[in-house]
């Protein structure tokens, strides 16, 4: 079964980026592909550029779209396994995901780290319950710990406005007001590494981001340093991964303002161009003068998400190997066994009850 949730589940880099651009240059060319599928976007938090993107992107290649909003349009969902279903959860999430694989050809998900736990999050225990048990292919919108559209994206841009061949990219910790995760960063690192770049991470100390997604990237505490030469500045805020100060995971540790992206930061680089995921906090982790500059790739970066989609979208579907019959019905045999024995199901999913399936 097909999941996209990091830069290897692309296979060739160099080949995905191509077919992005092919499509990107012509994004009705492969509507024969999404003809007759439906695509399912469950978004557990909220969403613009990702959801507008993805919907745009399904509906260039002849898909039908589906979007449900988890928190506004549905039954409250349970999550966690062996629990009692006393309180104002009105469906387990174990009895919803097979129902959704029903009525879609391919599912993205959009869930946050929850800072309870860096054990559950950095397990993606939402994101793998789809993966395990809806039998349908599923691209990662954003989970709790990576944000792989957002850095396909962000690496096509690079490739377009590039000027050598291979840059330096600068991923910048800067300050924000609110506890935000570490997904775009990490995914972020993850891509830089595949990439052919020169890639640095700066960051105050306690903001160390985990070693598999920082890779070979050098770190560098010296943000000034880390800017000098620099061709592309990306600036992200990220709360403590946990990694050097575990009982600090989640939290806000810095909000030094001289980490604030300005003109004299951008001074010293290689005329670089400033990227950011968008939404900034403007005044926090960058300055209007920036944000609003010539130099300033944000509003093509964001464009680009339609490209990033729309590539993905053509891998899932043009290159997609159907699972076969017998991992089906074992996943659904297992599924059934924990619906009766932990939840006391006695109705399988898609309205066939467990007499008729034996």
């Amino acid at each position: 079964m097909r999941v996209f949730q990091n830069v290897e589940d692309l296979g060739d880099l160099k080949a995905a980026l191509r077919e992005a651009f092919e499509v990107k240059n012509n994004r009705f060319q492969y509507q024969e592909l999404g003809r007759n599928k439906t695509a399912l976007l469950i978004f557990f938090n909220n969403s613009l550029r990702t959801r507008l993107s993805t919907q745009k992107a399904a509906m260039n290649l002849g898909m039908n779209v589906i979007v449900l909003d988890v928190n506004q349009g549905a039954w409250k969902l349970e999550t966690e396994r062996g629990v009692i279903m006393d309180g104002d959860k009105s469906e387990h999430l174990l009895e919803a995901i097979p129902v959704m694989g029903c009525y879609c050809d391919l599912i993205g998900v959009r869930s946050f780290a929850t800072f309870e736990s860096r054990k559950d999050d950095y397990e993606e225990k939402i994101l793998n319950q789809f993966i395990r048990y809806s039998g349908k292919p599923v691209f990662f919108m954003e989970s709790a710990t990576v944000h792989p559209l957002q850095s396909f994206a962000d690496l096509i841009t690079i490739e377009e406005y590039k000027r050598t061949v291979r840059p330096k990219v600068v991923l910048s910790w800067a300050p924000h007001p609110k506890a935000l995760p570490q997904a775009v960063p990490n995914s972020f690192a993850q891509w830089m590494n595949a990439a052919d770049v020169d890639f640095v991470v700066t960051h105050p100390e306690g903001y160390e981001l985990d070693p598999k997604f920082v890779g070979d990237a050098r770190v560098e505490y010296d943000q000034l340093k880390a800017f000098e030469g620099a061709d592309f500045i990306y600036a992200k805020n990220w709360s403590c991964p946990g990694v050097t100060r575990p009982a600090d995971y989640g939290k806000v540790l810095n909000k030094d303002m001289s980490w604030t992206v300005d003109a004299a930061h951008m001074a010293v680089t290689n005329n670089a161009f400033f990227m950011h995921c968008l939404p900034a906090t403007r005044g926090e982790d960058v300055t209007d003068e920036v944000a609003d500059s010539d130099a300033s790739l944000c509003w093509e970066e964001a464009g680009n998400r339609l490209t990033a989609m729309r590539g993905l979208l053509v891998y899932f579907t043009r290159c997609r190997k159907e699972p076969s019959g017998l991992r089906i019905a074992a996943a659904k045999e297992e599924l059934d066994k924990v619906l009766c024995d932990k939840l006391g199901c006695v109705e399988a999913y898609c309205g066939v009850s467990k007499a008729e399936k034996s």
